[in-house]
């Protein structure tokens, strides 16, 4: 018995003491801001409607499943997707609510819903982010990308 007491006495310490901020988890969350204004600034393309933006967000290696098609690289990508960039309201939007930076500090995940052009939810989005360089300077660009829509969402849930 008096065991237990000390353990918990213990225990009970330890979740008192405070923990000392890691200067890693700050910067990493300084750059997860970062990847959500890359990521909604890459969504406004499509609000947009501005396909060479869109394609300048897309890393050149990156990969997108699209339903069941694979797209890979860039120019695959940006003709597999020109036809949601016809003039128009755009046929959805999305924006990021979960970012996670890896501690490299130069990958990243984004994730969050996918809406139809009333705002409802029709999906969700993942996309990995890379902090590569370019003409005009090192920028975030989706190295990878994939929607799923909110009924295998459900079914994945069950």
């Amino acid at each position: 018995m008096c065991i237990a007491l000390s353990m918990c006495a213990i225990a009970g310490a330890w979740a008192q003491t405070p923990v000392e901020p890691d200067p890693r988890a700050e910067r990493l969350e300084r750059l997860a801001h970062e990847v959500s204004a890359a990521e909604n600034a890459f969504a406004r393309t499509m609000a947009d409607r501005d396909l060479d933006a869109f394609a300048r967000f897309v890393g050149e290696a990156a990969v997108f499943r699209d339903g069941d098609r694979v797209l890979l690289g860039r120019k695959a990508v940006v003709e597999g997707w020109r036809g949601r960039f016809k003039a128009g309201p755009a046929p959805f939007s999305w924006e990021p609510d979960r970012v996670t930076v890896a501690d490299s500090g130069d990958t990243a995940i984004s994730s969050g819903p996918v809406l139809d052009p009333g705002g409802k939810m029709i999906g969700r989005f993942t996309s990995v982010w890379q902090k590569q360089p370019g003409p005009d300077g090192a920028r975030w660009r989706v190295i990878v990308d994939q929607g799923v829509p909110l009924a295998e969402c459900t079914a994945a849930g069950r």
